[in-house]
């Protein structure tokens, strides 16, 4: 039977085995936060402009 007092305890110790596990596999490379931020500005211009000159939809083709 589940006790609601023991979910708390449960939890700190589940967070620390998650961050004993994330201080061991740290990626080797990360990029650099500025390098993040451009390719982020990069993406969102990106989508801008194909929102602002949308593709026209291909007409069915209609057999007689």
């Amino acid at each position: 039977m589940y006790h609601p007092d023991l979910h708390l305890p449960l939890h700190h110790q589940r967070t620390a085995e998650l961050q004993a596990q994330a201080t061991t596999h740290h990626p080797a490379h990360t990029p650099t936060p500025a390098l993040r931020v451009r390719l982020g500005w990069t993406l969102v211009e990106l989508g801008l402009r194909l929102a602002a000159h949308p593709r026209p939809l291909p007409r069915p083709a209609i057999s007689s």
